[in-house]
């Protein structure tokens, strides 16, 4: 018998299972922390809950950052990563990984270690514009991130010039490579599929592309924001996670995925002096301000062509 009475907190023994609403599906991500809620954990953490999945946020490292750019960064004990992953992995089922900025050569070892264990679950790995390292520290992270990383990876994210000089740093033709080029180069390090985004197409377009090495499988294209964006990148990657958590369809999940990021970049605001955040709840309006673009915002200004916001296909709602 239950101490509580029927009707308040407690159920009766035989009936919590029954009644135990089902969990929504688990997503581990491993990324740093940024205090400006633009990139790192906080993008994902908030993305993956809007897709109406459960994030399982693992801190690699502390960026020293506001919105306009980063300053520095601290990473975080690889040990202290691993224990991380491996207390929350032995009591929670996962149903895919996010893996982005992992601070460090060594941390990329750390989290390499874990996902060889989880080799069934789908990993969606996104590479940022990491200009602001210097250039040793920046090489010894990208050459472990492509020996470590890639092999456990099945979907790779990242801007069409960040991918280009990270799997074709030789690339000397006039024109620039296509996705599946960068999908073939992704392939010799294991990677399944290549998400390639930014393109520069003319007219003010930029087109999005799902390639693998046997050439493209899906692809949108958006009309240019003219506003600098922190966090973009991130929030696609988290979305594909959320959404592969519970679907092995990529070419859809690429397609509402880039769909979520062109209405949350449409709904961004610019909470500082720096660049614009995506709005990762624009569905969450209250009533009759749907589509109102906050004083500031790119949608204040711009038409994207795209009238409509959709919702997730299972957001979990926000009140």
């Amino acid at each position: 018998m239950s101490q509580y009475p029927e009707g308040t907190l407690g159920t009766a023994e035989g009936d919590a299972t029954a009644q135990e609403p089902s969990a929504p599906a688990c997503v581990l991500t491993f990324n740093t922390s940024d205090p400006s809620g633009g990139s790192g954990l906080a993008a994902d953490v908030s993305t993956i809950a809007s897709m109406g999945a459960h994030a399982l946020p693992v801190v690699t490292g502390i960026l020293v950052r506001d919105t306009a750019e980063v300053i520095d960064s601290h990473e975080i004990d690889p040990d202290v990563v691993v224990e991380q992953a491996r207390v929350i992995l032995e009591d929670v089922q996962i149903a895919a990984v996010k893996v982005g900025f992992l601070a460090s050569a060594e941390c990329i070892s750390a989290v390499a270690e874990v996902l060889a264990d989880y080799s069934d679950v789908p990993v969606v790995s996104y590479l940022p514009n990491l200009s602001w390292m210097d250039d040793e520290q920046q090489g010894s992270y990208l050459d472990a991130f492509k020996e470590l990383i890639l092999p456990s990876t099945t979907l790779l994210v990242g801007n069409h010039k960040t991918l280009t000089d990270f799997l074709l740093p030789d690339w000397e033709s006039e024109r620039t490579p296509s996705a599946r080029e960068l999908a073939v180069a992704a392939a010799e390090s294991g990677t399944q599929f290549v998400l390639v985004t930014g393109i520069n197409l003319p007219d003010q377009f930029i087109d999005n592309v799902l390639a693998s090495p046997e050439g493209a499988l899906a692809g949108e294209r958006f009309e240019r924001f003219e506003a600098g964006f922190v966090g973009a990148g991130e929030t696609l990657s988290a979305a594909l996670a959320a959404i592969l958590a519970s679907s092995d369809q990529v070419d859809a999940a690429v397609s509402e995925a880039l769909s979520f990021l062109d209405q949350a970049l449409d709904s961004g605001f610019r909470p500082g002096m720096g660049h614009v955040v995506p709005d990762r709840f624009f569905w969450a309006l209250p009533p009759g301000e749907e589509g109102e673009a906050a004083p500031g915002s790119p949608a204040a200004s711009l038409n994207t062509g795209d009238d409509t916001s959709t919702a997730p296909s299972n957001p979990r709602q926000v009140h």
